[in-house]
């Protein structure tokens, strides 16, 4: 120390001694007190920051987890209304829906009907099944045009039928083309909703 500083210190002892004690003091409770206590409201606020992070996750999944009740509610609603509005009730209905229209339609389109042959496809069969399968084969002739006329009408109809498989078989050059149509629909089961 500097001859300076010590006379200072012995002359002001009285103003140096209270103010070095307040001093340590104030830098001891900084130490115990100030600062445990700055690190604790910083993890709070931590804290609170995670834990509103996880209340607006738990908010987006509540929302998803909404949205998707009510879109299984709404494609069970359509899916039960497809039963009952689209699907023929039972088998012999699916056989009274194609029976007259699709030799109609063929003569609409300008294909000659040759002949028809309808079965019910055994090989998903169920105990608990709800739907039944009608597989229909479709013998016409009549050119590629007309052909392609009959198709668009039969998926622009209005009864449900998938067109499965085309076969064209072409004949001698004078006489007309050949065309196999494999289609099938789906009919309710007695039971389930019929």
């Amino acid at each position: 120390m500097t001859p300076l500083v010590r006379r200072i210190l012995g002359e002001k002892r009285r103003v140096v001694l209270p103010l070095a004690v307040a001093l340590l003091v104030n830098l001891v409770a900084y130490v115990l007190v100030v600062r445990p206590r700055g690190v604790k409201a910083a993890g709070a606020t931590n804290r609170a920051a995670v834990a509103a992070a996880a209340l607006r996750t738990g908010e987006r999944d509540q929302a998803a987890a909404r949205a998707l009740v009510t879109g299984k509610a709404s494609a069970d609603e359509e899916l039960n209304d497809f039963y009952e509005k689209v699907l023929p009730t039972s088998h012999e209905a699916a056989i009274r829906m194609t029976y007259a229209s699709l030799p109609a339609l063929a003569r609409k389109s300008g294909v000659m009907f040759s002949r028809r042959t309808s079965e019910i496809d055994k090989a998903g069969s169920q105990k608990n099944q709800k739907l039944g399968h009608l597989v229909m084969t479709m013998v016409l002739q009549g050119s590629y045009e007309d052909f392609r006329e009959f198709i668009y009408a039969l998926e622009s109809a209005p009864e449900f039928l998938i067109v499965d498989n085309v076969l064209l078989t072409e004949g001698n050059p004078n006489e007309p083309l050949t065309f196999t149509v494999t289609m099938s629909t789906y009919f309710r089961l007695r039971g389930h909703g019929a």
